[in-house]
């Protein structure tokens, strides 16, 4: 199945939204979620109707007798990337809200949607679960009122990861000193994060929780830059900088995945952790003087 969506994907992106085989003809959009475990972007094939404003789409996973993992996703983080084929042959890419529906109104789209298509009803038939309907709403940033709340956001999230990588390097530095032993000699090179107990259980798992909290960050972050580059055109350059320190990031976090799974003793993660902190404090500060003024000065209103 990756396989297969792999392959769809790159022919929606490909063909302006258009694919063929079992998808010929449908209505398909390409919906990115982020990953309730490890943080990361997943992207997924899902056939759509139109309700109005807003896009349906179904946790059908063709029948089968759990959920579709891009379902819990968005009951996890209901902030989604939407890709939809234009009239013109392109491929629109937007930010959206998911709604998971309930009672009456989950039933009633369900039932228009299976009347539309048979195979949906078939879906429901062979599971005893209640196939979810989500509505996916288009985020709005034209309101200023948003771009106060997006600025907001930013700062919040910003705080509790300075917090949790300066909880983390004390906990490093701990279990580094515990490691060098009360006549303070410098441990051996074999020695391993799980020779030390207070690394090897909770601060392991911390550290992997920071990585995979930072991945969904920035992952939410390079899906609302394309939006703020429509509302905010002088804020060009200063987006295309920040979504390569993403990529500089993401690289410093995925090798301290490595080390922190290859047994790494204390110092030798300590010394990673204090390259990423230098790099993310850099990177924070510049997103924060560059996206919060612009999100939150008040727009001049035009004379009639």
């Amino acid at each position: 199945m990756p396989d297969f969506n792999r392959q769809v994907i790159e022919e929606f992106r490909a063909n302006g939204g258009r694919v063929g085989g079992m998808f010929e003809g449908a209505a398909l959009l390409l919906l990115t979620t982020t990953g309730a475990r490890s943080g990361r972007a997943h992207t997924n094939p899902a056939v759509y109707v139109r309700d109005g404003a807003r896009l349906l789409v179904f946790a059908s996973n063709a029948g089968g007798p759990k959920h579709p993992a891009w379902f819990h996703n968005l009951s996890a983080d209901p902030y989604v990337t939407v890709e939809l084929g234009t009239p013109e042959g392109t491929v629109e890419r937007f930010g959206a809200t998911a709604v998971v529906t309930a009672g009456e109104e989950r039933d009633r789209l369900y039932a228009e949607q299976a009347a539309r298509d048979p195979g949906f009803a078939a879906y429901q038939a062979a599971t005893d679960r209640i196939i979810p309907v989500v509505a996916l709403h288009r985020v709005d940033l034209g309101d200023p009122a948003r771009h106060r709340a997006i600025a907001d956001h930013l700062v919040k999230v910003h705080t509790e990861l300075r917090a949790e990588l300066t909880a983390l390097r004390e906990g490093l530095e701990s279990a580094a000193a515990k490691a060098t032993g009360p006549t303070g000699s410098t441990p051996t090179a074999g020695t391993k994060v799980r020779d030390t107990p207070t690394l090897g259980g909770r601060l392991a798992r911390h550290c992997l929780t920071f990585c995979g909290a930072l991945h969904a960050h920035h992952h939410n972050e390079d899906s609302a830059f394309d939006l703020l580059e429509r509302e905010f055109p002088e804020l060009s350059d200063s987006l295309d900088r920040m979504r390569e320190e993403h990529k500089v990031v993401a690289r410093t976090v995925e090798e301290l995945e490595a080390l922190l799974t290859s047994g790494a003793a204390p110092a030798a993660l300590r010394a990673e952790v204090d390259r990423l902190a230098t790099r993310l404090e850099e990177h924070f500060t510049y997103e924060e003087a560059q996206l919060v003024p612009a999100l939150t000065r008040s727009r001049a209103v035009p004379e009639s």
